[in-house]
């Protein structure tokens, strides 16, 4: 083994010293930084990267250097690690490095003995387990004395304790530096986002003991409060926590006076004063509301270390928002430094961090948000639980478009199966409720009205809370947190608006969904599914009469039933969005979605018919198919039952007249869903045209409207310079492409999704982020073909990747014109969007040779 003698790899970090992130990790530059300020940090020196692997690989250090480091350090030094992110963890901090029994004896003179045998122990203990490699077992029980500890080190290791205070730290400095490569460290550090190879720096730093006379003792202390982000000084002092031996009992201060017992602000004014002065300082140069690590000694006050102030999702808004605010950092930072998910957890209740949680299983995270209430099995109960005024959770195998009354019902929904595009979870993200799905550690007997989970039986009627946001299930009523849509989430959102260059839409079906989308500044709406309207009690006895009708006249006279209901919901949505786009959908679905499937519930319907419940059973066979996402839906049905069709776009254009008098000027954008060929577009277009004209001629009322497409299928995709010709817009349809294009079921992938993402057949759920390199890859063939032949036609994204900011920065780079999602992710979207586009923004601003950003 060689000395490792390079003067740089080892450098006292002083205010001019050659100190980078890159190079000697977070730690070292953040006391760099702290330095700088003039604030009273112990000497301290940063190890680089390249040091670390070198001693990891065996190579020893300058002991000239360490020798050096040791003396002028008064004997004791401690080791910290100093990743690159601090986000990546690394080895734990090991104390009072250098102490052997010649120093014991001087502070036991000096501090008194009880003191000394306490910061001997604590470094013999950390170096048997940590560095010698002894069985901790030997070494951690809390009865185990200085002299115990001493003569257990020799009886294993045949040899004393260490007395060379070098050769401490140089093994040390080995044992932390091979920690950081031990197969463990890699895999944690991995799921922490942090590359296999990612490197680590250390930091040597004098001593600040925290033992003596007066007021003594070390803690924490931050200005700003980890959940609510609030301005609030929080932490801990305790009294001389290095300075009495185990079990003497060293005293916790409050640090703001309290009516609980004593503060360290009461105690010991002045250090109180100079650690929130610390506190500013640090705020304002480091641009960040920082947590600072202090040690108290006989008054005199020395800061260790300094990290970002852990927070919540909330927390992170508000502070973000306040530093913008105060000048300390430019608004578009603001923008830069909340994650776009974390504004999910603002727009829902949330479980409270801080309170206890019965987890009896856990599921996909569909849905965010949390809510409580009595366990329900059926739609019907549901609605019977809200017309009692009791708060239900929706608990199915898997729900299907009938349940959406039931949701409707509900506080929250969990399913034992699907995935995150499955029907629960589209229609509970567009509803707002907390949702989890393919929980399959549950198990439901809905017979006997039981769900058993986590060995566990609960009975209908008992309470459990969904946290929609980390996709747990607890049992019981749960303490919450309440929304946090203050003045700073919309502060936050209007800087956000002013940088993004791409337009944001929601996907509405009800007036309810618009009214959100308004109230979250959606621009308009990028997708109304038609097909959940008819699922209401006084729709569904007119749906199936047409459904039963052999004839086109007796379809349209069933239909005629429909119209005025459909024309009130068209203007509903035109009015709140108060002239802003509706893209509305034509009926999608299969027929047979609207039919019953069991017994009873035919023989129900023959009986309404008035027809024999033989005819009954034969149409509901004959509707019956093998696929039928793949079968008679979309513009296959509008082709094959054109009245259909017919009556929406009548409803559409009256109900445009119609709100058009009353407010701004509508121009409905009408979308034909499931196209493959021109062909179908172009016979559809036909018809939608003479409607049109009939309702012109009927009300002497002139209106315009776009046609558009909705390109689910591959083909589509790859014909789309023949569709453009007659279309004004295409909006990719990418929770059906993903599924036409992997030949996956969005319902059932759930079932096997984590497996694949864990043996990395997939990289991440397709259905979750869209995958760029095959559905990706179809988008922008699509949108380039469309646009040469139709160079202004407009491309969007009405899918649920949409909402989901790596899809969205994939959108913008596409130019995709508008994304649509569900109401309550558009503040994520917006966020995210504009996140991207300042990315983009900053990488033009370089090519161009504008470095401001």
């Amino acid at each position: 083994m060689t000395a490792l003698t390079d003067p740089l790899a080892i450098v006292e970090i002083t205010p001019s010293a050659g100190v980078h992130t890159l190079t000697h990790g977070w730690r070292a530059k953040c006391l760099q930084r702290l330095i700088r300020m003039e604030l009273p940090v112990p000497a301290s020196f940063a190890v680089s990267a390249d040091a670390v692997r070198a001693i990891a690989a065996g190579q020893i250090p300058d002991r000239a250097r360490l020798a050096a480091i040791i003396e002028r350090a008064d004997g004791l030094v401690s080791v910290r690690p100093s990743a690159q992110n601090p986000a990546w963890g690394g080895p734990g901090t090991v104390l009072n490095v250098g102490i052997n029994a010649a120093c014991h004896a001087r502070l036991a003179e000096t501090r008194g003995k009880s003191a000394a045998d306490a910061l001997y122990l604590g470094f013999v203990q950390a170096y048997a387990i940590h560095v010698a490699r002894l069985d901790p077992d030997m070494f951690s029980d809390s009865d185990v004395g200085l002299e115990t500890a001493l003569r257990s080190y020799e009886d294993e290791t045949d040899e004393e304790f260490p007395q060379d205070p070098t050769r401490q730290l140089a093994e040390v400095l080995r044992s932390m530096a091979r920690a950081w490569d031990g197969p463990t460290a890699r895999l944690l550090r991995q799921a922490k986002g942090a590359p296999a190879t990612a490197p680590l720096g250390l930091v040597v730093q004098d001593m600040a003991l925290a033992i003596g006379p007066g007021v003594t003792g070390s803690g924490t202390i931050q200005f700003a409060d980890s959940v609510t982000g609030a301005p609030r000084i929080t932490g801990r002092f305790r009294g001389q926590s290095q300075g009495r031996a185990r079990g003497e009992g060293a005293e916790t201060l409050y640090l703001t006076r309290d009516p609980r017992g004593p503060s360290l602000q009461e105690a010991a004014p002045e250090v109180f004063a100079d650690l929130v002065r610390y506190g500013v300082a640090a705020r304002e140069r480091l641009r960040e509301e920082m947590q600072i690590e202090f040690v108290v000694s006989d008054g005199h006050v020395s800061v260790i270390d300094a990290i970002r102030t852990q927070r919540s999702s909330r927390a992170s808004v508000r502070i973000a928002v306040a530093l913008a605010r105060d000048g300390i950092i430019e608004p578009r930072d603001a923008v830069m430094r909340v994650e776009p998910r974390a504004l999910s957890d603002l727009l829902h209740h949330q479980v409270d961090p801080r309170a206890p949680r019965d987890v009896i299983t856990r599921g996909i995270n569909a849905s965010p948000g949390a809510a409580t209430g009595r366990i329900v099995f059926t739609s019907a109960s549901a609605q019977d639980a809200e017309a009692r005024g009791e708060r239900c959770v929706l608990v199915r195998r898997e729900t299907v478009p009938e349940d959406i009354r039931g949701m409707h019902a509900s506080v929250a929904v969990l399913t034992e199966r699907g995935g995150m595009t499955s029907h629960a979870a589209v229609i509970a993200r567009g509803l707002g409720l907390p949702c989890i799905v393919g929980a399959s550690g549950l198990s439901i007997d809905t017979r006997a009205r039981i769900m058993i989970a986590g060995g566990r039986e609960f009975h209908e009627g008992e309470e459990i809370t969904i946290d929609g946001t980390s996709g747990e299930v607890l049992a019981g009523a749960a303490e919450m947190l309440e929304p946090a849509l203050d003045d700073s989430f919309a502060q936050l959102l209007e800087w956000a608006d002013a940088h993004c260059r791409i337009t944001v839409r929601a996907n509405a079906d009800t007036p309810e969904d618009a009214r959100t989308a308004r109230m979250f500044n959606a621009q308009g709406i990028g997708l109304c599914r038609t097909e959940h309207m008819f699922f209401d009690d006084e729709r569904l006895p007119a749906m199936r009469e047409m459904i039963f009708a052999t004839r086109p006249e007796d379809r349209s006279l069933s239909l005629e039933r429909l119209l005025p209901m459909q024309r009130s919901d068209f203007t509903k949505l035109f009015e709140i969005m108060a002239g802003l786009p509706v893209t509305i959908r034509l009926f999608d679905p299969p027929l047979h979605e609207f039919l019953p499937h069991d017994r009873e519930g035919m023989r129900e319907l023959a009986e309404s018919l008035d027809l024999p419940l033989s005819d009954v059973t034969r149409r509901v066979d004959a509707l019956s198919e093998f696929n039928p996402m793949l079968g008679m839906r979309g513009v296959r049905l509008g082709i094959t039952v054109p009245e259909i069709y017919d009556m929406q776009a009548r409803a559409i254009f009256e109900a445009t007249i119609e709100a058009s008098r009353n407010g701004a000027a509508v121009v409905p954008e009408v979308m034909i869903p499931l196209v493959s060929a021109r062909r179908e577009v172009e016979l559809v277009k036909t018809r939608i045209d003479a409607v049109a004209a009939a309702v012109r001629n009927e009300t002497r009322k002139d209106f315009a409207y776009r046609l558009g497409v909705m390109v689910e299928t591959p083909r589509a995709a790859l014909r789309a310079g023949d569709i453009a010709e007659h279309a004004a817009f295409l909006s990719f349809g990418t929770n059906d492409l993903t599924q036409m294009t992997y030949g996956l079921s969005r319902d059932d992938a759930g079932r096997f999704m984590g497996t694949y993402v864990n043996q990395g057949v997939y990289s991440e759920d397709p259905f979750h982020i869209l995958d760029r390199e095959g559905v990706g890859e179809l988008v922008a063939i699509g949108a380039e073909r469309a646009r040469l032949h139709k160079r202004d036609i407009t491309i969007s994204i009405c899918g649920e990747h949409g909402g989901n900011p790596e899809s969205i920065a994939f959108c913008l780079r596409a130019g995709v014109n508008y994304v649509s999602c569900s109401p309550f992710r558009v503040p994520v979207a917006r966020l995210a969007a504009a996140q991207e586009s300042i990315l983009m923004l900053g990488e033009q601003d370089q090519d161009s040779g504008d470095f401001r950003s």
